[in-house]
């Protein structure tokens, strides 16, 4: 069952209200708190507020080929000053996780990771496991929901334009693109095991070859990686190989608990058909439609209100 929302409604087409910050109503501590997952170790971060005792936890992991810097740290925090603990962690071949070849999207490999990083939050002391959720955005939205639906004591999912399927994904990109994107895809299984991975871009303008290359897609991805950061834009070209059948929308109907969808009207990446259909597959969902694009939903006035969202969903499912 579908609850279908669409944000600022009933405001017509006015811009909906500028919001002052919240104030932090819980100090929090943050620590290092690193997991194995097939024999490598992931790095993940624990944000514990220091009050209530035992406070629900939310699951976070980074989109597509980025990092668990690249903004999470600022959502993580806000649900931290809410009382939430939560547990933000890379994938392998991420970040500050092990693994070779760096950059490597495989939604086999990332799935597996989260199901590590949700058996390492459920040995924490101090937690309420039983009151757990995953959160995720864009690529790993998608693997949050094939997560929850192989683990019925996961009590609430949140996924923020969310990818959920790669068949839709692919039929959204323009026919001269597939030729080239299946050449670089079978160019790198091939090439990886002798001579090393054969990468692409992650992210590009429209005019040039990359795994996004959406309108927007560069200036937005950019966006979100920190000043300072070594992050490589590129990733092994054999992604292009899975990503069709990459469809986490097949596993929605196994999905039991209350589920949470934030598409965005605007998105030039997901196609918001998709995500009402995967809203339609769902048990317990409600569907927020938002005027903006994919990359919007990270900062300014748009972040604020996916985050009011977000926080109301949770605090409906996760508090008593």
């Amino acid at each position: 069952m579908t609850r279908d929302t669409s944000a600022w409604r009933r405001r017509g087409r006015e811009d909906p209200p500028e919001r002052p910050p919240r104030p932090s109503n819980y100090e929090f501590s943050k620590v290092t708190a690193n997991f194995e997952s097939a024999g490598e170790e992931c790095a993940g971060w624990l944000y514990r507020p220091d009050r209530p005792a035992d406070p629900p936890v939310i699951v976070m992991a980074h989109g597509f080929a980025g990092e668990r810097t690249f903004r999470l740290p600022t959502i993580a925090e806000r649900f931290a000053e809410r009382g939430y603990a939560v547990f933000l962690f890379d994938y392998r071949n991420f970040g500050d996780s092990e693994g070779e070849p760096r950059n490597l999207v495989s939604p086999s490999r990332h799935v597996a990771d989260w199901e590590a990083a949700v058996a390492r939050v459920r040995r924490f002391d101090d937690l309420d496991t039983g009151r757990l959720a995953l959160w995720g955005t864009s690529f790993s939205a998608g693997h949050a929901l094939v997560t929850a639906a192989g683990d019925r004591r996961v009590s609430a999912v949140v996924g923020q334009v969310p990818f959920v399927d790669g068949r839709a994904v692919t039929r959204n990109k323009p026919l001269s693109y597939l030729p080239t994107a299946l050449g670089a895809g079978l160019r790198d299984k091939l090439q990886s095991r002798l001579l090393g991975p054969y990468t692409v871009p992650v992210v590009g303008d429209p005019e040039e070859f990359a795994v996004l290359n959406e309108p927007g897609a560069r200036s937005g991805f950019m966006e979100l990686v920190p000043r300072g950061s070594t992050w490589d834009n590129e990733c092994p070209a054999r992604i292009f190989l899975s990503l069709p059948r990459y469809r986490p929308i097949t596993h929605c109907e196994d999905v039991t608990c209350p589920t949470l969808l934030l598409a965005g009207q605007h998105d030039e990446i997901i196609p918001l058909s998709s995500v009402e259909a995967a809203a339609e597959a769902l048990p317990d969902a409600t569907l927020i439609r938002m005027p903006v694009g994919h990359f919007d939903v990270y900062a300014g006035e748009a972040f604020e209100q996916v985050f009011g969202h977000q926080i109301a969903f949770l605090d409906s499912v996760l508090r008593d």
